[in-house]
């Protein structure tokens, strides 16, 4: 039996939901969204921590894992696939993982965050080492599969952070960095897709663009690494380069395609 307060259980503290228009339902759910940053503001110190921690591992190579089920591992999933195409890094250098793997990105798998063995299958796939990070998300912060994962790190010498919106749950209580994000009980009760997503969802923005910035990622304000894989990043690097350059649009676009990144195109250009 669980000792500590299940906030993401408590009872909305809205009701009669399908009685309300719909005007009504968008400014209750706004209302309660505005919530979501002051608590993610209150752990701005223990998020600071966990970066200043992972930040000189990474610099020698370590590299950062996410685990979660459900909407917590699609949230790390998605942060982790966004680190290529915006900073110009290889997809091994921060990995999401997801409980009943790939095909649990779209689909509902039966027991998988249940399962305590197959975190120990997943991560072992990837030969983990000291130097690594990893960070299970899990809004009520029970989630076997996230709770055995960052035992099994934290055994393993890898720094460790939680992410939870429950105070005192085992993901707060095993990970060397909790942070805890109470942003009260859910619109719909016990949705944690809602409030608890989406301060997971600033969070993990938060780690993983700090981390590129300090890892230099970024030149002023811009992503002068992002890949151009599409025509609004051409258009997009080909603005940086007129910018920073004093180009035309024609000739900071033949630049750009030339030597392939905003980047390289200023230090040739230099």
């Amino acid at each position: 039996m669980d000792t500590f307060d299940r906030i993401t259980e408590h009872p909305s503290l809205y009701d009669r939901l399908e009685e309300k228009s719909v005007h009504e339902i968008l400014t209750d759910i706004n209302t309660e969204d505005q919530k979501v940053a002051l608590a993610v503001r209150k752990a701005l110190p223990v998020i600071e921590r966990l970066v200043e921690a992972i930040l000189p591992n990474m610099e020698r190579g370590g590299r950062v894992f996410y685990i979660g089920a459900g909407t917590s591992g699609r949230l790390g999933v998605l942060d982790a696939s966004e680190i290529p195409p915006t900073f110009g890094m290889p997809p091994t250098l921060f990995v999401g993982l997801i409980a009943g793997g790939d095909y649990a990105l779209r689909h509902p798998v039966e027991n998988a965050e249940d399962s305590r063995e197959q975190v120990q299958k997943d991560l072992a796939i990837h030969h983990l080492t000291p130097k690594d990070a990893l960070i299970g998300i899990a809004a009520s912060g029970t989630t076997p599969y996230v709770v055995s994962g960052i035992r099994l790190a934290r055994e393993a010498g890898l720094v460790t952070g939680g992410i939870t919106s429950n105070p005192h749950s085992p993901v707060a209580t095993e990970a060397e960095y909790p942070i805890v994000t109470v942003v009260g009980p859910e619109y719909v009760t016990g949705s944690s897709r809602m409030k608890s997503g989406t301060a997971q969802k600033m969070v993990l923005n938060m780690i993983s663009t700090t981390l590129m910035i300090r890892m230099g990622r970024v030149k002023g304000n811009k992503m002068v690494d992002m890949q151009l894989t599409n025509e609004k990043l051409v258009d997009r690097g080909t603005r940086m380069l007129m910018e920073t350059l004093g180009l035309e649009y024609g000739d900071a676009r033949a630049l750009l395609l030339r030597y392939g990144s905003v980047r390289a195109a200023m230090d040739r250009k230099a």
